[in-house]
């Protein structure tokens, strides 16, 4: 079988590709697919993330072995096969590409064509530019303000909170000492 994703990115607008890619290919052979159709380089600690259709991340697919705990099954791209993780049109995908500032890339897989097969991966349609494939900070802050952050009242959002909301105990009000938990006579 072959797959065809589509991926777009929330940065520009006209930005389009499609890869097809065999079934039985792993994930980090679409790694190396992306890579090429962007022309981005290959230095960053990418990773795959399975979604749910809201685009919640669900399984995460790494580059190389995290070391993660062994109560959580970990996915390593090299050791992962598409059709291990991805079954079903319409399934949805992040690509991480600047782990550092958390930017994705988002992949639907937009068609199954059975009865068909590829060697290797190919770009089927390309539109736009690529996003930068990682943000210069130093560049990002110039562009804000000449390096001033614009922090207001809003920057922690509009709601307004009420201290008698928030449970006394987690917090120090204004250097009263809080009673010692294992002195109370009833936990």
């Amino acid at each position: 079988m072959v797959y065809r994703f589509t991926i777009i990115s929330d940065e520009v607008d006209d930005f389009i590709r499609e890869i097809k890619i065999d079934s039985e290919a792993t994930f980090f052979d679409l790694h190396e697919a992306i890579l090429k159709a962007t022309g981005y380089k290959d230095d960053q600690m990418t990773s795959f993330f399975i979604c749910d259709d809201d685009w919640e991340k669900d399984q995460e697919i790494t580059l190389e072995d995290m070391g993660s705990s062994s109560e959580e099954d970990s996915y390593i791209m090299k050791e992962t096969r598409l059709s291990d993780l991805v079954e079903d049109e319409k399934q949805k995908l992040l690509y991480v590409f600047d782990p550092l500032a958390e930017r994705v890339f988002f992949i639907e897989l937009s068609e199954i064509i059975t009865g068909k097969d590829l060697d290797k991966a190919i770009c089927s349609r390309k539109a736009g530019e690529a996003p930068k494939q990682t943000i210069d900070f130093d560049e990002m802050m110039a562009k804000n303000n000449s390096g001033n952050l614009d922090i207001d009242e809003n920057f922690y959002g509009d709601q307004d909170f009420d201290m008698e909301d928030f449970d006394p105990e987690g917090f120090d009000m204004g250097g009263a000492s809080s009673p010692d938990p294992y002195e109370q006579e009833n936990y």
